[in-house]
């Protein structure tokens, strides 16, 4: 895999977060229904807009943590990898807390404890998913060449 790779376009960001997103919905979305006592469309909806403002902060962050990763010359290391896992998720962190807060009825301390065992999930997923993509991708850039 190249040390830099080729600039991501809009579309090919979209795809990315679409994916991840679809991806992390499927495995939790029926999990945390299950786990909360609340009904699935009640999580369900809560998922959505959490899904939503995750994949817009994915297309943002990723963009940003990508001119950060050039102007430093840094390589896709696994130490790299695990700054940028937690980088995103820290971020969602803030943006989530308060509306799970309150779409649950529950503390922000409650809500930041859920979040965190839902980062538990989110950190080696993203640093997964990332490092599949990535690979996925130089080996489509390879066979187009």
């Amino acid at each position: 895999m190249p040390a830099h790779p080729l600039p991501r376009t809009l579309r090919e960001r979209v795809l990315h977060a679409l994916l991840y997103e679809l991806c992390a919905m499927a495995l939790l979305a029926p999990l945390g229904s299950w786990l909360l006592g609340h009904s699935l469309a009640h999580t369900g909806a809560l998922a959505l807009w959490m899904s939503a403002t995750a994949m817009l902060w994915n297309m943002l962050f990723g963009a940003l943590f990508e001119r950060l990763e050039a102007q430093l010359g840094w390589t896709r290391t696994p130490w790299v990898r695990s700054l940028h896992a937690i980088g995103f998720e820290g971020g969602l962190v803030l943006l989530c807390v308060p509306v799970v807060a309150w779409w649950l009825q529950v503390s922000y301390w409650q809500a930041l404890w859920l979040d965190i065992g839902v980062l538990l999930f989110f950190l080696p997923y993203t640093w997964l998913f990332n490092w599949l993509y990535d690979h996925a991708r130089a080996r489509r850039a390879r066979a187009v060449a």
